[in-house]
């Protein structure tokens, strides 16, 4: 049986990926289940969160984001049984690649996975479901009447959040970067307020927000990233991202940002702006979930929601084509240099 790893050596500049062999244990332990695998979501790796939490193996498991059917159950488990359709991800420590043919997983980082769902589509979808709950509901504390803006409304993960919010009465706000993603984003008004285009320069953002929420301001801010300094010499997808004092001026008071840029620094000036408006700036890190397990129950309800409301149509994630096993080597190759991209290997 075959996995796909990652050797992240120091000396080299970008991680390499590569297939080995993996080999599973004769007796399942208490509250293990043993599945096989379906589908598969890529998704990058964040090396240096491993290494934070002291996870330093020569060769990382890659793939955790998994679909399969319940082949065999420990003595202890209580959620399960063989044949039963589940979905979850694998925790940051798995010592198994969610890319072999049969894994073995914990219980407890595991769902029911609905009829209706195919295991691309759910496999390719829940992390960036996980991200807009943790986003909207633990950080922002999003309630029917607020105003959301969701930078890059395009995007897997904005597209989670925007459907989520509306689902909930938020009234929502979004950016497009290209003419494309514009075009895409205007199908979904009416329940998109308003989308705003970022990629031509004359677009004014925290001019077109106050015109949409007479002057008072978003409640929430979600972003996919943000420019802490104008350089002079940035990349197209560098020049998209909002600049953090745009982001804190559109914010009313007590707003909410929920930021995904990790080395976010935030001068006097804008600590004293989010001071004046009362406002909060909170770290989303989706992986907070399977690194502890203080909230485990709360946890396995969030993923629950996520399969229920896709298996209804609540959230309605963009298609992924799904890529062969043998295929895997390249796509996750695409994803680390291109973290927003997405891919799901069928097996």
């Amino acid at each position: 049986m075959k996995g796909l790893y990652c050797r992240a050596d120091v000396s080299d500049a970008e991680p390499k990926f590569v297939i080995q062999e993996a080999t599973l244990p004769d007796v399942l332990a208490g509250h293990q289940v043993r599945i096989q695998v379906k589908a598969c979501g890529l998704s990058s790796l964040d090396l240096k969160l491993l290494s934070d939490v002291g996870i330093q193996r020569d060769l990382i498991p890659v793939g955790r984001e998994v679909a399969g059917v319940v082949l065999q159950v420990g003595p202890k488990v209580t959620f399960f049984q063989p044949e039963d359709e589940v979905v979850g991800i694998l925790p940051l420590d798995a010592t198994c690649s969610g890319l072999c043919e049969v894994i073995d997983v914990d219980e407890y980082y595991l769902v029911q996975k609905p009829e209706k769902l195919s295991p691309v589509c759910v496999a390719g979808a829940l992390r960036d479901g996980l991200c807009a709950y943790t986003a909207l509901h633990t950080h922002a504390r999003m309630a029917a009447g607020h105003t959301l803006l969701v930078l890059d409304g395009a995007s897997s993960f904005g597209l989670m959040c925007i459907q989520l919010a509306c689902y909930h009465g938020v009234k929502v706000l979004t950016t497009s970067h290209s003419q494309q993603k514009h075009t895409f984003l205007e199908q979904l008004r009416p329940s998109v307020a308003r989308v705003i285009p970022v990629h031509n320069d004359s677009s004014d953002l925290l001019s077109v927000v106050m015109e949409e929420t007479g002057g008072l301001g978003v409640d929430m801010v979600v972003d996919s990233g943000v420019r802490l300094h104008k350089e002079e010499e940035e990349t197209e997808e560098r020049r998209l991202l909002p600049h953090k004092h745009d982001i804190i001026s559109v914010l009313g008071v007590g707003g909410h940002w929920v930021t995904s840029h990790q080395d976010l620094q935030l001068d006097p000036p804008d600590c004293r702006l989010l001071h004046l408006k009362s406002a909060s700036v909170s770290f989303l890190n989706p992986e907070v979930w399977t690194a502890s397990s203080a909230q485990q129950g709360r946890y396995l309800h969030v993923l629950k929601d996520i399969v229920e409301k896709m298996s209804a149509g609540v959230l309605r994630p963009q298609p992924e084509e799904a890529v062969p096993l043998y295929e895997a080597t390249v796509a996750m190759e695409t994803v680390q240099r291109h973290p927003k991209k997405k891919a799901v290997v069928q097996l």
